[in-house]
């Protein structure tokens, strides 16, 4: 099958596509988009999490089929060619990135949580910020400087609404 779809705001056609072919696949090794990345292959682990129409996803769970005509975003998107998104920058500068298989999808997932809180005017709480991570695993940090870098990069984004 043909699978058409946006990705980080570019049409993306890729031909024979076999319907049991996953999402983060098809990112990786069709499109040549590798910053998901390929770990626990049953949703566990969070490292593969994308943007599906605006919504978090596991992409190793998701048909690829299941994006035709819709709008995929990846760690790649998150910021312009050659810049930093401010939770990029966050998590580099409180230290959260160590081997960096988990990154990807922590920065997702950070991005989704800064961007709802900031949509209601306000910073993510602490046991928030936990619950929006829950779904991402790190075998190599003990999790505080991560905690610490989506508080940085949410305050830095609230900043920016003013």
């Amino acid at each position: 099958m043909r699978l058409t779809c946006t990705v980080n705001g570019d049409r993306h056609e890729v031909d024979d596509v076999w319907e049991g072919e996953s999402l983060l696949y098809v990112l990786r090794e069709r499109m040549g988009l590798p910053g998901s990345k390929n770990a626990c292959e049953q949703g566990e682990c969070g490292s593969c999490t994308v943007y599906l129409d605006g919504v978090p996803v596991c992409a190793c769970l998701v048909a690829a089929g299941q994006a035709q005509g819709r709008e995929v975003g990846t760690v790649e998107g998150l910021a312009g060619p050659g810049e930093l998104h401010p939770v990029q920058e966050a998590f580099l500068e409180a230290g959260a990135v160590q081997c960096g298989f988990c990154t990807p999808g922590l920065l997702v997932a950070t991005d989704d949580l800064v961007r709802r809180s900031r949509a209601e005017g306000r910073r993510p709480a602490d046991a928030e910020i936990r619950e929006a991570l829950a779904g991402n695993l790190c075998r190599c940090t003990g999790y505080e400087k991560i905690l610490d870098a989506v508080r940085l990069a949410a305050d830095r984004m609230a900043g920016e609404a003013r």
